[in-house]
């Protein structure tokens, strides 16, 4: 019975914060569904994972150059004209899994699967 209170609270939660969002126009990034969940490698040598799509949003953690990432998403951030990619990374190092946001130049290494063409502005 709580469990389902608490889900149907953050159910509220996040629908007033994107309805906010939308409502004050800053929303400054469109998402787009990956077209298959899959796994890569990261191919910078370190890169932040964060919390959400921002340079200047937290750091939850760090990955390395081969560290895994399964992927479920991408965001284009229209600001700064940047992909990121939204899943988790699993480090080599202690089997650590981080869920958050990676760039996508760091997370596509061999370009197994292209970023989609951001909406053109109106």
């Amino acid at each position: 019975m709580i469990a389902r209170q608490q889900r149907l609270q953050r159910a509220v939660i996040a629908g007033a914060l994107g309805l906010a969002v939308a409502w004050g126009g800053i929303a400054t990034a469109s998402t787009a569904q990956a077209a298959d969940t899959g796994t890569d490698k990261i191919s910078c040598s370190a890169v932040k994972v964060r919390k959400s799509y921002s340079t200047s949003s937290t750091a939850v953690g760090v990955a390395y150059k081969g560290d895994t990432i399964t992927y479920s998403r991408w965001v284009y951030q229209k600001a700064k004209k940047t992909w990121w990619v939204d899943g988790t990374v699993t480090r080599k190092s202690d089997r650590k899994k981080i869920r958050g946001y990676v760039v996508y130049q760091c997370a596509n290494p061999y370009n197994t699967w292209p970023a989609p063409t951001p909406p053109i502005p109106k």
